[in-house]
């Protein structure tokens, strides 16, 4: 009468994998490697490109979603374009018709822009130069931290006064040293200081904080100089709809406008760009999603590798444990007990190198957000892909090792060195 074999518990063979793997402590880590760098790849990576996405939407949503920008054309030097804006094809009259004749406006401000020198007594910085009219600071809504912009006065005067952006006061001027009433000198013209802007931060790179602004009427008799044959010219302006469903709106008015004005018809190509707030977060948007595609199909290789590096490890194992296998298969152990052990082994490397590379992952995102000063979000649905991602790494590597085991002739198994 042939021996009974008794059914082997689940814990049985959690228990025995877990002894299995310990024993050969060295080997089980560096077989996890690969699962690790696959998962804390894909963690960090979703982590900072959502972290980075939020910070740039809610720096954008702050200048506003309801507003859009239009440039003069492009001017082009030896076939090569110096860019828009550079070309003196918007002029303050159409701003100005655009506020009067646009429905969907709200407010328009235009603006002249150049880079310059600012010095004060031994101090200097290179930054932007914007001249703006008294609508800048509404439609754009950026208010004094300090002092005050400008009165209607000023402006119709073309007074040489500045309003400092933080950046450019931090740069001139020692901590607690006021600034408001000091005296310096852009492009060597003399101007003086009636405020400082609140700070804006940094928004597709460019400093919002990093620019002086003085009265449009100044920095066009002044530094600019009237160039255009058909009134004051401006680098552009910006618009500001109603709300931001009125955007869209907005936009195609002023596009019609200016053609109108500028005796624009197809074919003819337009001599502005108009661009707008929610296009720039919706690009944006596009770009960190397919960067973080790309790179989670990179992480995605290195899973790979790791699933081979665990199959190859596990082929090994039970190459090395034939006689183990021989010996419990003598004394009644089923092949599905065999095979489950070896399969829960796999499992067990690859879930344990998902958890690791889970917090890894977290640690490096949490440690990014930290350094370069962006929300720190957590994606659920990234941890859960990659825990799920290992399982199933696990199970695909521990199928042929653990079905070779399995199968293994238990007289053969004895036999063998």
């Amino acid at each position: 009468m042939g021996k009974r074999s008794h059914p082997i518990s689940l814990l049985e063979i959690f228990t025995m994998a877990v002894e299995a793997l310990w024993s050969n402590r060295l080997r089980t880590s560096l077989t996890m490697l690969g699962v690790i760098i696959g998962i804390a790849s894909v963690i960090t990576v979703t982590s900072v490109g959502q972290g980075v996405q939020k910070a740039t939407e809610q720096q954008i949503q702050a200048l506003g979603t309801n507003v859009m920008l239009v440039l003069s054309g492009v001017a082009r030097s030896g076939g090569i374009s110096q860019g828009s804006g550079s070309a003196s094809t918007l002029t303050l009259e159409d701003a100005q018709a655009v506020g009067r004749q646009v429905p969907a406006a709200e407010g328009v401000t235009a603006f002249l822009q150049r880079g310059g020198q600012v010095v004060y007594n031994d101090q200097n910085t290179s930054t932007s130069i914007l001249g703006i009219d008294l609508n800048y600071s509404d439609v754009k809504e950026i208010k004094p931290q300090e002092g005050r912009f400008f009165t209607q006065e000023e402006m119709r005067n073309a007074d040489s006064i500045v309003v400092l952006g933080s950046a450019v006061r931090d740069n001139l001027f020692s901590s607690g040293e006021p600034a408001i009433g000091a005296n310096i000198r852009i492009q060597n013209n003399r101007y003086r200081v009636t405020g400082v802007a609140e700070p804006k931060g940094s928004v597709g790179g460019q400093d919002q904080d990093d620019r002086v602004y003085i009265p449009l009427t100044n920095m066009s008799s002044r530094i600019v100089g009237n160039n255009s044959l058909n009134g004051r010219a401006i680098s552009g302006f910006w618009v500001k709809a109603k709300d931001q469903i009125q955007l869209e709106a907005a936009q195609f008015q002023v596009t019609n406008l200016l053609r109108i004005r500028h005796n624009i018809y197809p074919p003819k190509p337009d001599d502005f760009r108009i661009s707008n707030q929610v296009d720039i977060i919706n690009t944006f948007s596009s770009v960190v999603g397919l960067f973080t595609i790309l790179v989670s199909a990179i992480a995605g290789i290195s899973l790979i590798v790791g699933g081979i590096g665990i199959a190859n490890i596990m082929l090994v194992s039970v190459v090395e444990r034939t006689r183990e296998i021989g010996i419990r298969k003598a004394i009644g152990a089923t092949n599905s007990a065999v095979l489950s052990q070896f399969l829960t082994e796999a499992i067990l490397v690859s879930m344990l190198g998902g958890a690791i590379g889970v917090a890894v992952g977290l640690g490096l995102a949490f440690a990014a957000s930290s350094v370069f000063s962006f929300p720190f979000i957590v994606s659920g649905f990234a941890i859960a892909s990659g825990l799920t991602l290992a399982l199933v790494v696990g199970l695909i590597a521990g199928v042929i090792p653990a079905r070779n085991a399995a199968r293994l002739d238990p007289i053969a198994a004895l036999r063998s060195d």
